[in-house]
């Protein structure tokens, strides 16, 4: 057996690669960015094809620097990004781009099916509710909307499906992914032939389902002299980002929980039965036999990017000086600022919400403003409401009746000590973190592993790979000053969503 695996990551703002022995450790790694595109109000894109040039790039370029050789790697594992819609023809040619997880144009499409059809049989079906993020209402707004494109789709493939694509040639969708779409039924893990012509979605250009740890194919020659890998390799299914981080951070029983730092936030728990809420997310986890209850937030990670970008040219020029990172700078900004912020709250509703609240329409907000408030209120006070919508969703998930007891972060902002801490304190749940910043790409990885033989099952993948570095306990103290903010967070979206609306409508 060859001694290594690799793992892909298409990430909202950047791909990550990362090369692993069999024992977990992080033997190279490399990430590469693209663009996130706006054209409108509401919509937010990307074009595929970006994803797999800079794939391409960074890979070569990794590869070119290392001591791995491409001979030596056993298996290829690839995560992406939930809910695209990429439209490919016959040839596999990208027609458009595609609508990513932030996108909320089919928002009118949305309310014509749920009026239509009716919100229960779709729910119950799916085991989710039908909301313009996911993968359904983008299919039918490229009909209404791209005539042209759509008469030409032979496939819709998801983000990770489309790289499996590019390299082996082969089209398909795993099962992690089927819940991005409301003819999937989150019962069977099947297409719903039935539900298919409800909505109106042809079922021939849904590829044919897959575990996501089963060999699809190979690399093949073409994409072996694009992206230097070696023809032949193995390549599996591979799933959802936040079910293979849940699966790189240790989680596979029942029970356990991720916390997601990356760029969206939210939690993933572990189910061994069907257990759906409207206000949560429900999907096959990429262990077979389980699924994972989700809460999905916008704000998650990239709330402190995009803080970072427009607000930190001195912590930039400071940081260069010094010799510290603009995050360590604004890290101790926030740390000057009691917990609490002095009364500043923030919704993290930067691209309308997800869960629970599902309301494209919702803004972020910062709350309790005067000309005491610094930098750091501003900082800390994100941090805070971040930690705030991850508290909602765990309470909407332990009405649904799944108890969460210990949190395992993943993602970027598991870096970050105080930000944890912040969320141990908010949700009142022990946080762990592994090795938080490959968490996803281990957990494609692992699946790579599983497939091709290197582990005998995911106990064992996870035994020898997952391990612990700190622990979070919450701060009672602390916990009764979030409490009450977390009331006033509440509140604020409660009295303002009205007004949001109206906005989003105008």
């Amino acid at each position: 057996m060859k001694p290594y695996l690799l793992g892909i990551d298409i990430g909202t703002s950047a791909c990550k690669i990362a090369v692993f022995n069999k024992e977990g450790t992080v033997l190279e790694s490399a990430a590469g960015e693209y663009e996130v595109y706006y054209p409108q109000s509401g919509w937010a894109e990307q074009d595929p094809e970006d994803w797999w040039k800079v794939i391409c790039s960074t890979m070569k370029d990794m590869l070119s620097k290392s001591k791995i050789k491409p001979d030596e790697i056993a298996g290829i594992g690839i995560d992406g990004q939930s809910w695209s819609a990429i439209a490919v023809d016959k040839q596999g040619k990208v027609l458009t781009n595609t609508p990513i997880w932030m996108d909320t144009r089919a928002s009118q499409i949305c309310k014509e099916l749920n009026e239509k059809i009716g919100t229960e049989p779709i729910f119950q079906l799916s085991g989710n509710s039908l909301q313009p993020s996911y993968t359904t209402a983008k299919i039918l707004w490229y009909k209404e909307h791209m005539p042209e494109v759509y008469q030409k789709i032979d496939k819709i493939l998801q983000s990770n499906s489309y790289i499996g694509f590019k390299l082996t040639g082969k089209m398909t969708q795993d099962i992690s992914q089927g819940y991005g779409f409301h003819c999937f039924d989150m019962h069977t893990g099947t297409w719903n032939e039935e539900m298919c012509e409800a909505l109106g979605i042809p079922l021939e250009i849904l590829p044919d389902i897959y575990p996501c740890h089963e060999v699809i194919g190979t690399v093949t020659e073409a994409a072996a002299k694009e992206s230097g890998l070696l023809p032949g390799t193995p390549v599996v299914a591979g799933g959802l980002d936040a079910a293979c981080g849940t699966l790189g951070a240790g989680v596979i029983h029942s029970g356990e929980t991720q916390e997601q730092g990356g760029q969206a936030g939210g939690m993933s728990i572990c189910i061994d039965s069907y257990k759906a809420d409207e206000r949560l997310i429900l999907s096959y986890h990429v262990v077979p036999g389980k699924w994972l209850l989700q809460g999905g937030t916008t704000g998650g990670g990239g709330v402190m990017r995009w803080l970072e970008k427009e607000f930190a040219d001195y912590e930039r020029e400071e940081g260069r000086r010094i010799g510290k990172s603009s995050l360590d700078l604004f890290n101790q900004l926030a740390q000057a600022v009691k917990p609490g912020s002095d009364g500043v709250v923030f919704l993290p509703y930067m691209a309308g919400e997800r869960s629970p609240i599902w309301n494209p329409d919702a803004k972020g907000v910062f709350y309790g403003l005067d000309f005491g408030k610094s930098k750091g209120h501003f900082i800390r006070a994100a941090m805070e409401g971040v930690a705030l919508s991850l508290k909602h969703n765990l309470d909407v998930a332990e009405e649904a009746g799944a108890n969460v007891d210990v949190l395992r972060a993943m993602g970027g902002s598991a870096n970050s000590l105080l930000w944890t801490q912040i969320k141990a304190d908010v949700t009142g749940k022990p946080i762990v973190v592994p090795s938080s910043d490959t968490a996803t790409t281990l957990g494609a990885a692992i699946l790579a592993g599983v497939g091709v033989g290197m582990y005998e099952d995911f106990e064992e993948a996870v035994k020898l790979t997952v391990e612990n570095k700190r622990y979070h306990v919450p701060n009672q103290a602390d916990k009764e000053v979030y409490d009450k903010n977390y009331k006033i967070y509440r509140n604020l979206y409660e009295n303002l969503k009205n007004m949001m609306s109206e906005e989003g409508e105008s």
